[in-house]
Order: C-alpha cells, then structure tokens, then sequence
C-alpha cells in the first residue's frame, strides 16, 4: 500500500510540475517574438513527453498489478523465500539461488507468461531492474496474447531465440 500511496504522490507532483512548466511554454508563446515563440513550443515539448512517459508507466504498472492479482487467485506467487542480511538486505548468493530456478523454469516453459512473471521478481531481488521490467513486459505480452486468443493457458509465441534473461546475454546483475 506504502508504495502505491508514494506512486500516486509522485504522480500528482509530476502533473502539477507539468502544468507550471506548461503555462510558463504558453507565456512565451503569447509574448509574440519569433525567439520567445521558438522557446515556448520548446518549453511545451518537455510535459508533453513527461506525460506520455507517466502514462506508459502507469499502463505498465497497473498491468504487472493485474498478473499479480490473478497469479495470487492461482495461489502462484513467488514466495520470499530469501536469505537477508541483519540490515534486511537481500542476501547476493540466496538471490542468485533463487534466479537460477527462476531461469531454468523460464526456459523450461518459454510462452508462459507466469514464469516470465516470476522470473521478473527474481531480476528486481537481484536488482537489475532492466531485465526485470523487460522480463515483466514479455510476461505481459504473453498473458495479453494468451487471453486474445480466448484461453487461460499462456499460449502466445515466444521470438526465435528469446532467452529468459531477458536481452540474450545470458548474465544478470549480482545484488550487492
């Protein structure tokens, strides 16, 4: 819940910090000089990104929060099951146990949006973010194919040669 409140925080300031910098684009534009102009459509561009990259975001989040909700309903969520340090820290070697299961289940079953899913939660506990999110998308992509070709069972087509790592390298980051 914590960081649904922080996101809605940040959320609300971006907007608001979008809607100054906006009027402040528009001021420029109204002052009528070709340089205040050229300015002013320059200063506008900058929310119009920030806007479509807070609703990106926000279409990403909102969906890995649904494959969640219906991997819990199917009882199948990852379970913590990793060693921490006294500060609470994920512990490097536990984290990088659990990624190797994740992986070898990924390959296993390569157009099953769950284990793409699970394999997402290992990424973001081995703190690569990166592959965690394309590991996420892939599971997305995944369930969103499934569900359009009407079934419950992950049946959308893995690309020739996608590896569960997420980019192909083979490597994930080692938490510090």
């Amino acid at each position: 819940m914590r960081a649904k409140i922080s996101y809605a925080v940040t959320a609300a300031v971006l907007v608001v910090y979008f809607v100054l910098v906006g009027s402040r684009g528009v001021l420029l534009i109204e002052t009528g000089t070709p340089l205040t102009v050229t300015f002013g459509v320059a200063v506008l561009i900058l929310p119009v990104i920030g806007v479509w990259f807070l609703w990106k975001n926000t279409q990403f989040v909102r969906k890995a929060n649904r494959l969640a909700a219906e991997l819990d309903a199917e009882s199948g969520l990852p379970v913590d099951e990793l060693k921490r340090t006294p500060s609470g820290r994920i512990d490097r070697d536990s984290a990088d146990e659990v990624f190797a299961r994740r992986k070898a289940e990924t390959e296993d079953a390569p157009d099953d949006w769950r284990s793409w899913f699970r394999l997402a939660v290992a990424y973001h506990d081995a703190r690569d973010t990166p592959r965690a999110r394309r590991a996420m998308q892939r599971a997305i992509a995944l369930h969103d194919a499934a569900h359009a070709a009407g079934t419950t069972e992950a049946t959308g087509t893995a690309r020739a040669g996608s590896a569960p790592d997420a980019d192909g390298d083979g490597r994930h980051a080692e938490a510090a």
